[in-house]
């Protein structure tokens, strides 16, 4: 490889006109708009039980240490005046329809990452000549449509964008011209770039290399005998601001699934294959609401000792039949030997076909979107709040009282908040469920970009 035309390469695009935007603290942000007494305060959210996982902090629970993907119990030990909710699926998914669709007005080519993430190339919309301004446009139409905080960068290629906004948190807009790029890029920390996690930052440490300019002083050759010929060539890119990857819209789903981690080891055959048959019918949900079928059935299972193991199965042909993929299941699951107690269970499905030897509807139950980590109950159900289906930070509704969100249920006794997103904040009440009950509901979510 010529390093000389990998330099040319990264030419192709002249100006500062790819925008990468990332809403602040997503989950944690819609809670603080939903539920003004938590506004200001530090916010986790995430899997509840006492093997849960943090899926987002609020700026205000960071400061205290606390990250996602950290356990929650850690993360509640650092930041111990935080607020601990659970995930609501349907308000982020309403706020999230709103952004994909604001960042729309800018152009057709709007490529989402996740659901508070997405690239769009400016170039192929009426505001390539003032990204700036168009940027500064849009932040004030979602703060305004939202009420969210979402950071923006801009510039050449997709990794310049990302870093921009990164570097840009919380609530920011930075455009890096081409002409910044490397005043912007070669002092930071190697693990910035996307990409880098601690085995490869560990081993370009044993080059002594901490910085984006000590990466881009190492040989091709070096580096591809450090990490490997793919991850080199990849880091010689990258080091240099190259990448081609082009803004893509309606990329190809690879896969649907669902997993979920015990709030206590389980053993035995019933147990497990009860839990097998829960985990498969919410990646049912899934790929129905993906449509068509799929080839592939993968369960992965984490044993005590934290060891993983994945085992898959493959069908003649595309399937949507919920029957055949749930024995699918099973079948891998059983064949990744399961012979001692159980940590988490996944089920997942690949080989995604639009053609599928059978699609039967599912349901009208829309599914929660997918998360990098689940949280670690199963989703409840609307109908009469108990301490069975409690969960803190869901929406509840008195018949006198109104609306608010549950703080936590002791035995028959709610302690609840009622307040939403255009009252003031509100005391904590204490309902006796017996006397005074109260009902789950809905959360109330943006119905309409205005």
């Amino acid at each position: 490889m010529d390093p000389a035309q990998l330099a040319d390469a990264s030419r192709l695009r002249t100006r500062a006109t790819v925008l990468h935007a990332d809403a602040d603290s997503f989950f944690a942000a819609v809670e603080q708009r939903d539920k003004p007494s938590l506004r200001g305060r530090p916010v986790l959210v995430g899997g509840t039980g006492p093997r849960g996982v943090v899926s987002t902090a609020s700026y205000e629970a960071r400061r205290s240490g606390a990250r996602s993907a950290m356990s929650m119990s850690r993360a509640r030990r650092l930041s111990p005046a935080a607020a601990v909710l659970f995930p609501r699926f349907e308000a982020y998914s309403a706020y999230s329809r709103i952004i994909m669709a604001t960042l729309g007005t800018l152009s057709e080519l709007v490529e989402p990452l996740s659901i508070d993430e997405a690239f769009v190339d400016l170039e192929a919309g009426p505001f390539a000549d003032d990204p700036a301004a168009a940027a500064a446009d849009v932040r004030a139409q979602i703060r305004e449509r939202t009420g969210l905080a979402v950071s923006i960068g801009i510039g050449r290629t997709k990794l310049i964008a990302k870093l921009a906004s990164d570097a840009g948190k919380p609530d920011g807009l930075l455009v890096v011209e081409p002409a910044d790029e490397d005043d912007f890029l070669l002092p930071l920390p190697v693990r910035a770039v996307p990409g880098i996690g601690p085995a490869t930052a560990a081993a370009l440490e044993r080059l002594d290399v901490r910085t984006v300019a000590d990466l881009r002083r190492q040989e091709l050759d070096v580096l591809t005998m450090t990490v490997g010929e793919s991850s080199g060539v990849n880091l010689f890119r990258l080091a240099r601001g190259i990448d081609l990857r082009p803004v893509a819209p309606g990329g190809e789903r690879k896969s649907v699934g669902a997993e979920r981690t015990f709030a206590e080891d389980i053993f035995g055959a019933d147990l497990i294959a009860a839990a097998i048959d829960r985990v498969a019918d919410e990646a049912l949900r899934r790929l129905t609401a993906h449509g068509g079928g799929a080839r592939t059935v993968v369960a992965k299972v984490r044993f005590a000792d934290f060891t993983t193991l994945t085992r898959s199965v493959t069908l003649p042909q595309p399937s949507a039949e919920p029957a055949e993929l749930r024995a699918a299941a099973h079948q891998a699951a059983r064949a990744a030997g399961i012979s001692d107690s159980v940590r988490l269970l996944g089920v997942s499905f690949h080989n995604l076909s639009a053609h599928a030897q059978l699609t039967l509807p599912w349901g009208d139950e829309e599914p929660p979107p997918m998360l990098e980590e689940e949280p670690s109950e199963a989703p409840t159900n609307l109908g009469p709040l108990t301490q069975e289906n409690a969960r803190p930070g869901l929406d509840v509704e008195h018949p006198v009282l109104g609306r608010g969100w549950v703080v936590h249920v002791r035995g028959r006794q709610a302690t609840v908040r009622f307040e939403s997103v255009d009252t003031p904040p509100a005391r904590s009440q204490v309902v006796d469920l017996d006397t005074d009950p109260l009902l789950l509901v809905p959360p109330l979510t943006p119905d309409r970009v205005t």
